[in-house]
């Protein structure tokens, strides 16, 4: 149950994968909508059947449900009813993230993907009062060659996309192999994110050089920083941002990481709270910003400082970013 503070906040998302949004009713109209047999026979079996205990199990899970997204029209729908239900949650502003590689591998173009999420986003903001803006994830599964032609690909869509990002599964898959990549990203206008997923092998290597050799401008998860206080003191001194997701977090690790995030934020560490990928964790940002009230004793000027945190993070506009600053302060 959500409490009424945490439901009236004024939310901003910055960690939320759109193919993670698939709940079960609407993979099973998309799929008989398409002519695909699905191998549970009611949505609750599929909900039965998410049983992840680390990111690679959840990983197969989340890939098997996106192939009943085909059509323009799918990825619309996919987008709209997200939107609806962060609408409903007060979310005032999100940033998308979108996996086209997850989609041109299996024969749906980058055009179809892009096209059916950007008019969501449009009547989304039309009609429900939410704004949003796509960020273009990268599979570092896959190769560094795909991901460089997956970019060149968008700079048709530049005015669609605001910046790039790294997801999907991190073991073995370091951030300097897509340096090259997000180099040339930054020089044609996007701004970058990276996922440091938790407790993963390496992980401290791997944030080292997402902020010494790839400069990102915000990492995604995160958490483990703290345990080298020179790169905690590096992401305050450089305005660098975490984006943290705790229902995400006790499916894939040892449990929410909700006590390093209030350890990072009181250090001074803009770290904010997300959904990350809701239909399968079961949780959209308001629960999710639930559980953190929840463990730490419902402190409102906390979550406040947390809705804040996101708004500075953000790649809103600047008249954006004071109303919403604005609406929070006031709550």
């Amino acid at each position: 149950m959500i409490s009424s503070f945490v439901q009236k906040l004024p939310k901003v998302e910055l960690h939320l994968h759109i193919e993670g949004t698939l709940e079960p009713e609407l993979k099973f109209k998309l799929a008989e909508r398409n002519g695909i047999k699905l191998a549970q026979s009611t949505p609750d079996e599929v909900r039965e059947s998410y049983d992840f205990d680390d990111l690679a199990s959840f990983l197969d899970a989340y890939y098997d449900g996106m192939n009943v997204l085909r059509t323009c029209e799918d990825f619309y729908d996919l987008a709209m009813a997200y939107l609806a239900k962060a609408a409903e949650q007060n979310v005032r502003y999100v940033e998308i993230f979108f996996d086209p590689q997850a989609h041109t591998c299996r024969g749906v173009s980058f055009d179809t993907v892009i096209r059916g999420l950007h008019r969501a986003q449009l009547d989304a903001e039309k009609n429900l009062g939410i704004k949003s803006a796509l960020i273009m994830c990268f599979l570092r599964d896959f190769q560094a060659e795909f991901a460089m032609a997956t970019l060149m690909q968008a700079l048709d869509y530049k005015n669609w996309i605001v910046g790039v990002g790294l997801d999907s599964d991190e073991t073995g898959n370091a951030p300097d192999k897509f340096a090259d990549v997000f180099a040339r990203a930054r020089q044609e206008g996007f701004l970058l994110t990276m996922h440091a997923d938790v407790d993963i092998k390496d992980s401290i290597e791997h944030i080292r050089q997402l902020i010494e050799e790839i400069k990102v401008d915000r990492i995604d998860h995160g958490t483990n920083v703290i345990e080298n206080p020179e790169y905690v003191q590096y992401l305050i001194d450089n305005k660098i941002g975490l984006t943290s997701c705790p229902i995400s977090n006790t499916w894939v690790s040892d449990g929410s990481k909700i006590k390093l995030v209030k350890e990072l934020a009181d250090k001074g560490v803009k770290v904010c709270i997300n959904s990350d990928d809701p239909a399968y964790f079961g949780g959209y940002i308001g629960e999710n910003l639930q559980l953190v009230a929840d463990e730490l004793g419902s402190d409102e000027e906390f979550l406040k400082l947390l809705c804040l945190n996101a708004v500075d993070i953000s790649w809103a506009s600047p008249s954006l970013k004071e109303e919403i600053r604005a609406e929070i302060k006031s709550c």
